[in-house]
């Protein structure tokens, strides 16, 4: 079997660091840690308690650290500059598909795809109902929201705000506290996809977003932007801290008491399965059957009965043989 570690050698992906980010270094392995150095000095990390490795310009990894990260069940990211963007990623833990097809069901499906939706947006909206909100009604209510979270932050820290930019083509452009917004959820949303790969949930099928790859990963996002990226930009700009550095420092500190990876597991697990919804999440071999879900994998299911059907069609002369092609003939 390709994977080394068993399921009960993994840490839980709740009781992990969130992330670590590195640049400019090589990544090699030490034993059961994966060792980051540069010309400065050498850094140790046992690799099964991280969730996500970040890595970012300028860094070469060997084939041993990346084979002990993928056994230890930590995501590789390869990431733009600062974290603002990723460009790939490597396997999570996740052992089962269970999760991923229960998923694929609820995102294909107008009814539960709603209904996840309002969920999601519930959490932000604890004191409202929106049982009955549609969509639009939804959007509408967000958009409201992120321009006052974006005021009140603007008058109580002083910082001048003349509204959200951010473009694509080039994200650290715009003011201070926009390229810290821009940075900070880049390293949030890497964070949150590690979650998410490591539980064995796909980052492609969003149910508010859709059409990216990290569709899920920005629904996700999405819940905690408003009390860690957004508050923490605020006040960093107002210190006249504008590094990229700063902000991941700040973010790494507040997830640095493990609760929120926990928080965002159980927050998947809510939205996808309900708060006491159990998925099995252990390996099976088994292939698809359309009268009773799925049969036993690794074995031959020739019967003696069809070879014997077989040979009784040969010699009755019912099997036809095929010649050499014929090359199609030029119409002019």
């Amino acid at each position: 079997m390709w994977w080394i570690a068993d399921p009960q050698d993994l840490h839980r992906i709740e009781d992990r660091v969130s992330t670590v980010y590195v640049e400019r270094c090589h990544v090699d392995r030490a034993e059961n840690a994966v060792i980051f150095v540069n010309k400065e000095r050498t850094v140790r990390v046992p690799a099964a308690m991280v969730g996500a490795v970040m890595l970012g310009p300028g860094t070469r990894i060997t084939h041993a650290a990346a084979r002990l990260l993928g056994d230890s069940g930590t995501s590789i990211c390869w990431v733009g500059e600062h974290g603002v963007r990723m460009y790939a990623s490597g396997l999570g833990p996740s052992r089962g598909s269970q999760l991923i097809m229960h998923q694929a069901y609820l995102v294909t499906r107008v009814p539960e795809r709603l209904r996840v939706a309002r969920a999601m947006y519930a959490m932000r909206f604890p004191d409202e109902d929106v049982s009955t909100a549609t969509m639009q009604q939804l959007r509408g209510r967000e958009g409201t929201r992120m321009k006052r979270i974006y005021r009140e932050h603007a008058a109580r820290t002083g910082v001048p705000w003349s509204g959200r930019k951010y473009r694509l083509d080039d994200p650290e452009a715009g003011d201070t506290v926009n390229r810290l917004l821009s940075m900070g959820n880049s390293c949030l949303y890497s964070a949150c996809h590690a979650a998410i790969i490591g539980l064995g949930a796909s980052p492609a099928l969003g149910f508010v977003h859709t059409g990216k790859s990290l569709s899920f990963v920005l629904d996700v996002a999405d819940l905690y932007k408003a009390e860690y990226t957004i508050p923490l930009a605020f006040d960093l700009a107002a210190q006249n801290r504008g590094d990229e550095s700063a902000i991941r420092h700040a973010l790494r500190d507040r997830f640095s008491d493990g609760r929120f990876m926990r928080r965002v597991v159980r927050d998947i697990h809510i939205l996808l399965i309900g708060p006491s919804g159990v998925i099995d999440e252990t390996e099976a071999n088994r292939l698809w059957d359309e009268r009773r879900d799925s049969v036993g994998g690794g074995r031959n299911y020739s019967s003696e009965r069809f070879d014997d059907e077989v040979m009784m069609l040969e010699r009755e002369g019912y099997m036809s043989l095929s010649g050499p092609e014929i090359p199609e003939q030029e119409v002019w």
